[in-house]
């Protein structure tokens, strides 16, 4: 008899081998149907899989996590067999799940339109609702190279010539379409009905520029009708908040091929700048950093002592001076070690802690970079602690308690936690990564803080927590870290004479919490699709007069407020006063002061706040305590 043991811990016989399906099948027609693949001894397996031996078992559904993935791969290919049957010249490369849906890359002979999608996604449908049977078969490399080079798909054959020459790959057929994949995938193609083609772009063959380029199509594939709606509304929230959008309306900044990957701040723009780095360089006094300042170009062989020569060389700008090679910096720790070591350090002067506004350079691909979200030069707000093995877990717990704030000032009130453990290949002893590890974990449990392992995701020198915070929409944004490097302390020789008077290593605690400041204000524009907070916004009060009379009382209501320290902007236009209403309101202004007769006899401001509430007339006084109110609360 063949024993399968059920996720419920029950156990099922049956007297000879059989299907995944056929296992669902025996516990009832409702599951037969539901039936995606299987997972045998923790092995996620096609339905048509036949077990053999006394086996765990659990039906994968469309409810499932792994059946979500499985619809999203299978539709993959459902939209290599459109393009296929619509474009038969059209060859297939490779598909792969992504977040939230998938791609496939196809060489073509010309650009696909987006009336050919509206076809592809037509014809899609009609192949799911054939719901034909999606079966795999196994053939030797290379009788697969030769089969795919009869159909004239180079690409596929190229990817299964770079397979081992003894090795056996799987195909899967559906219809007329055979696709080569590991699988696994749904047992037909009508489990394939709720999806969409979103857009098509560019993407090199094999990611490499040298390479001819492709057309990349990407879809979404979602396991309910409701699922899917409920994402295509959230990508038309998110194209309603998308920061390169809202930064040319609200004149913020803007990116210029003469300088592809950087940025040109506008003054609004350069303004909650500028309070996003003032903030956290008072949170930088008020914990004890140091604020530091290393030189943008560093000669070769300190990036060749780091490793980052040898490792990192084609992310890097270099230069060259009197014969003498140099790198504009990447990151910031070298520099800080730089300063650490000038002059003796004792065990009484750790932990150490020093912050910087370093401005990066990476020379990111051009296809990478996004708006201010991936650029090539910008900011961290980058700190590095010195301290002993010891110290590590006080610090960690004070530096999450730390950005737990900072993230709350800013708006966010959810944060993941994840805590990446000791790689395959790593330096050190067992014993260091054991504390290490050790220390991070309860440095989380100390802040009160739920966590998730990450194994065999550290650096190859030590562990690593994520920070990643959620955003209005849910989406996730991994912005503050904190990681254990005891490495680059030793390649840069620092040092520290300890309570026994001998020389001991320090550790290097690399932590940042907004991490790029382009990126998180580009994160920031999108959490308050542009609204942003009073003690954030670019122009926190504007003043309205409604005729020329009150033109002069609208200056001086202006000036005391500038006086004061708030950012004000003074509209005399003359322009109806509905007009300059509505126009600075599509500005996003917290706050919008309309003078007419009545405010200026009475010393008082007609106060409209945004969103289109009237709150009545105040004195300036207490409008300016409102506006004090605001910005101190951080509201």
């Amino acid at each position: 008899m063949l024993h399968i043991t059920l996720p419920d811990g029950s156990r099922r016989e049956y007297p000879a081998p059989l299907t995944v399906a056929d296992v669902a099948a025996s516990i009832g027609s409702g599951l037969a149907k539901a039936a995606l693949a299987g997972k045998v001894n923790g092995k996620l397996v096609d339905t048509s899989y036949q077990i053999a031996q006394d086996a765990s078992l659990a039906i994968i559904t469309a409810k499932d996590a792994d059946g979500l993935e499985l619809i999203r791969h299978s539709t993959a290919h459902l939209l290599a067999y459109a393009v296929k049957e619509l474009f038969p010249e059209a060859q297939v490369t490779i598909g792969p799940v992504i977040d939230n849906g998938f791609y496939y890359d196809f060489s073509y002979s010309r650009p696909f339109t987006p009336e050919d999608l509206a076809a592809i996604e037509k014809r899609m449908t009609e192949l799911a609702q054939k719901d034909e049977p999606v079966q795999r078969r196994v053939l030797p490399r290379d009788e697969a190279v030769a089969y795919f080079k009869g159909l004239g798909e180079h690409y596929k054959a190229e990817i299964i010539a770079s397979i081992p020459s003894n090795e056996e790959v799987s195909l899967y057929r559906e219809g007329g379409f055979e696709d080569l994949c590991r699988g696994p995938h749904v047992p037909s193609t009508g489990k394939l009905k709720h999806f969409k083609l979103m857009k098509v772009a560019g993407a090199y063959w094999r990611g490499d520029s040298k390479n001819e380029m492709l057309q990349r199509i990407y879809g979404t594939a979602w396991a309910s009708k409701e699922d899917l709606q409920n994402y295509l509304t959230l990508l038309e929230e998110a194209e309603k908040r998308d920061h390169r959008k809202l930064g040319r309306e609200l004149d913020l900044f803007h990116i210029d091929d003469h300088s592809p990957g950087t940025v040109f701040w506008h003054p609004k723009g350069w303004v909650v700048w500028q309070e996003v780095e003032q903030y956290m360089r008072r949170v930088y006094r008020d914990n004890g950093y140091q604020e530091v300042k290393g030189p943008q170009i560093l000669d070769q062989s300190l990036w060749e002592k780091t490793g980052h020569w040898d490792k990192y060389r084609e992310n890097m700008f270099v230069t060259e001076s009197e014969k003498r090679d140099y790198a504009l910096k990447p990151m910031n720790c070298p520099g800080h070690i730089i300063i650490y070591k000038q002059g003796i350090k004792s065990y009484r002067d750790l932990p150490l802690r020093l912050g910087e506004f370093g401005q990066c350079h990476r020379n990111e691909p051009s296809g990478g970079l996004h708006g201010i979200m991936r650029v090539r030069a910008f900011t961290q707000d980058d700190g590095h602690i010195f301290c002993t093995e010891d110290q590590i877990q006080a610090e960690v717990t004070a530096f999450t308690a730390l950005l737990q704030k900072v993230y709350r000032d800013f708006g966010f009130t959810e944060i993941l936690y994840k805590l990446s453990t000791r790689p395959e290949k790593r330096i050190g002893s067992e014993e260091s990564w054991d504390k290490a590890e050790a220390a991070l974990a309860e440095g989380l449990r100390a802040s009160g803080c739920e966590f998730q392992y990450l194994p065999g995701e550290g650096a190859f020198y030590g562990p690593k927590i994520e920070y990643t915070l959620k955003d209005a929409l849910g989406r996730e944004w991994q912005c503050g870290t904190i990681q254990v490097d005891p490495n680059l302390p030793e390649r840069l020789d620092a040092e520290y004479v300890g309570e026994d008077g001998a020389r001991h290593r320090p550790i290097m605690l690399h932590r940042a919490i907004v991490g790029s400041l382009e990126r998180f204000i580009g994160i920031l524009i999108e959490q308050h699709a542009g609204a942003l907070p009073t003690w954030l916004a670019p122009v926190q009060v504007a003043v309205l007069n409604i005729t020329d009379a009150q033109a002069d009382y609208a200056q001086n209501v202006a000036k005391m407020l500038q006086n004061q320290g708030y950012r004000v902007e003074l509209d005399l236009r003359n322009e109806k006063i509905n007009y300059k209403i509505r126009e600075h309101s599509m500005q996003k202004l917290p706050y919008i002061l309309v003078v007419g007769d009545q405010e200026k006899a009475a010393g008082a401001v007609a106060v409209r706040a945004r969103g289109n509430q009237n709150l009545g007339a105040m004195s300036l006084e207490a409008f300016a305590q409102k506006l004090a109110s605001d910005i101190a609360l951080k509201s």
